[in-house]
């Protein structure tokens, strides 16, 4: 695959994206490059007051942009939903879902508003949640697209059903490494079910490979070993979030991108570099426990895809 950049970008004119975690880094850059193609680009976030930053910052560069601004917790279900109504009332159909908002390795175990496991309720569940809400709208789009955002730390992670959300034992990373697996895994068993289904919705997953975000700047304690030394580090193998957000723009506006892909940096260990294939470990293609995650899903959260997509 050669240098892919955003210069390749086809034009998105007439199409509508949502972009999660949108008010910074991966997710920012994600959303303006969808803008100055075209798109109709909705951003969503925790914080209103950086959603409304954000939406300057890309219109001083795309003054024609068409973007707006909306409120969304992925750690609440509620919000999940409430966000889901607002959109169907105003939308039709949608074309692009980016799945990018997350937290990581956060350094004590914390709850979601829903008593989820804070990574995995986050990083995960409440993306799942909003996925199948927002189902109706994907199937009425022509070729929709759903981009996951997955990491590097799939390839160490396990999806532990005895203690999904880490009430008996918790670790910063491991409690990451299983949210990212599961967001890997989903993306896959989501291509399984459009295709079983006819249902034409194109699942895609990406990883930044080592991008500079805030997201590693908040997450890990300054305790944490692993911390010190990824710091020290950064700027060897390393890029920038604009970088890091070369692979999700690919899966999601690449005709070359291929349904149930995974993308991510085509360099070394894929920590940096253009967009290409990405290795997915060979645990995170067993059907089995992707169908026994994506029904423990559908119980935990109290969506059901099944049900949906026969109501579209």
């Amino acid at each position: 695959m050669t240098d892919w950049t955003t210069a390749e970008i086809p034009s998105l004119g007439g199409k509508t994206a949502v972009v999660t975690g949108a008010t910074g880094g991966l997710g920012y850059e994600t959303a303006m490059a969808l803008a100055g193609a075209g798109a109709i680009v909705i951003l969503t976030g925790r914080s209103d007051a950086k959603g409304l930053r954000a939406i300057e910052g890309i219109c001083e560069r795309f003054p024609n942009a068409l973007i707006a601004y909306e409120h969304l917790d992925l750690a609440s279900l509620a919000s999940v939903a409430d966000f889901a109504s607002r959109f169907a009332a105003g939308n039709e159909q949608l074309d692009l879902l980016v799945n990018n908002a997350g937290v990581m390795a956060l350094p004590k175990r914390q709850q979601t508003e829903d008593g989820f496991e804070m990574q995995f309720g986050t990083n995960y569940l409440g993306h799942y949640a909003l996925t199948a809400h927002l189902l109706p709208q994907l199937r009425r789009a022509r070729a929709a697209r759903v981009v996951n955002l997955s990491s590097l730390a799939h390839r160490s992670g396990a999806i532990n059903f005895d203690d999904l959300q880490g009430k008996h034992s918790y670790r910063p990373w491991r409690a990451y490494c299983q949210s990212k697996l599961a967001m890997l895994m989903f993306s896959l068993e989501l291509q399984r079910r459009s295709d079983a289904a006819g249902c034409g919705v194109m699942s895609i997953a990406a990883h930044p490979g080592f991008a500079r975000t805030d997201l590693i700047a908040n997450g890990p304690g300054t305790s944490s070993l692993q911390s010190r030394v990824s710091r020290w580090l950064q700027p060897l193998i390393s890029q920038s979030a604009a970088e890091g957000a070369l692979p999700t723009l690919f899966a999601a506006t690449s005709p070359a991108a291929e349904p149930g892909g995974y993308y991510g940096p085509n360099g070394f260990y894929e920590l940096t570099g253009a967009p290409g294939p990405a290795r997915i470990m060979p645990h995170a293609q067993d059907f089995a426990v992707a169908a026994m995650l994506w029904d423990a899903s559908a119980t935990l959260t109290g969506v059901s895809f099944d049900e949906i997509a026969v109501a579209a």
